[in-house]
């Protein structure tokens, strides 16, 4: 009887673990082993994915992305395409999601015609674009030329092709935007909204006073994971300018750049030290945000 009882205590123990094995072995294999690879691989000089052989672990990769003009190119067109993407898109958003959570008839068609670009292919979506943007049968242009404007070589011309990106970027990136917005939204008490209408407040005092600081936690969480998402603009970039990097390879991001220097180049060094270089930007510009956000926090406490 007691060592039933020793027994089934330890298997109380064990059981929790036995749950959790399939998941743990699962990060293990497919999330900590190729970060943690991924940075080891960025110190090997001259590896070699097939044979596996480096000839030293130095610095000598990080020398040459750092000092590469593509690198620097791909880096500036990332930062600026999140500079505009992520506050535009927000600002945006926000304005949609007021609209779409008010109580009015016809809004579940607009939330329908919102949300369908979430469950559309972002390939076949730029694709689409691309059509649009096209400079002599393009619904853009066409829109242009009948207020007088010239007819723009959005996907063809280069000193259009970032101003390009960054208006698809802002257009799919609202739904998802939207969607946690008007979640926020939805969790302001009605009880602030009734007691401003009472005092006589203006609808716009009424949003930016009670909606807009009420709604802060969820827009900090919006900007931190656009943010983040916008670091990794690949799969807008791609079908937009058929597979290049911009109509005179003048569009380099940072993960096209990673790509280039593996399917390209061949060399998985230089592509490794881009990506710990992305992930640590990544990582400083979200501890930046959260400690805005706490500051800010501790600003509306006060």
């Amino acid at each position: 009887m007691k060592f039933s009882l020793k027994r089934r205590e330890r298997f109380s123990k064990i059981e929790p673990w036995l749950f959790l094995a399939p998941f743990l072995i699962f990060i293990t294999i497919f999330t900590l082993y190729p970060v943690v690879n991924v940075f080891l691989i960025s110190f090997k000089h001259n590896y070699s994915y097939l044979r596996g052989t480096f000839d030293g672990l130095d610095l000598e990769n990080y020398k040459y992305v750092l000092t590469d003009d593509k690198f620097r190119s791909a880096l500036l067109n990332t930062l600026l395409y999140v500079l505009a993407v992520v506050p535009v898109s927000t600002c945006i958003a926000i304005f949609f999601a007021n609209l779409l959570n008010q109580k009015i008839k016809g809004t579940a068609i607009f939330q329908t015609a919102f949300f369908m670009p979430m469950v559309t292919s972002v390939t076949a979506v730029g694709l689409v674009w691309r059509l649009m943007y096209n400079q002599q049968y393009g619904i853009i242009n066409w829109g242009i030329s009948k207020f007088g404007g010239p007819k723009i070589g959005w996907v063809s011309e280069s000193k259009w092709s970032l101003l390009a990106l960054i208006i698809f970027g802002i257009w799919n990136i609202l739904p998802f935007t939207i969607i946690l917005l008007i979640s926020g939204l939805q969790n302001i008490d009605e009880m602030y909204y009734t007691a401003a209408k009472v005092d006589g407040a203006k609808p716009s005092k009424i949003f930016f006073r009670i909606t807009v600081p009420l709604l802060s936690p969820t827009i900090f969480l919006v900007c931190i994971v656009n943010t983040i998402s916008c670091f990794k603009v690949f799969s807008e970039l791609y079908p937009l300018f058929n597979g290049k990097p911009g109509p005179y390879n003048n569009l380099y991001t940072v993960v096209y750049y990673i790509r280039y220097a593996m399917f390209e180049k061949r060399k998985y060094g230089y592509a490794a030290a881009a990506a710990v270089i992305l992930f640590f930007c990544i990582l400083i510009i979200t501890l930046i945000q959260l400690r805005l956000k706490k500051h800010m926090s501790r600003r509306g406490m006060n």
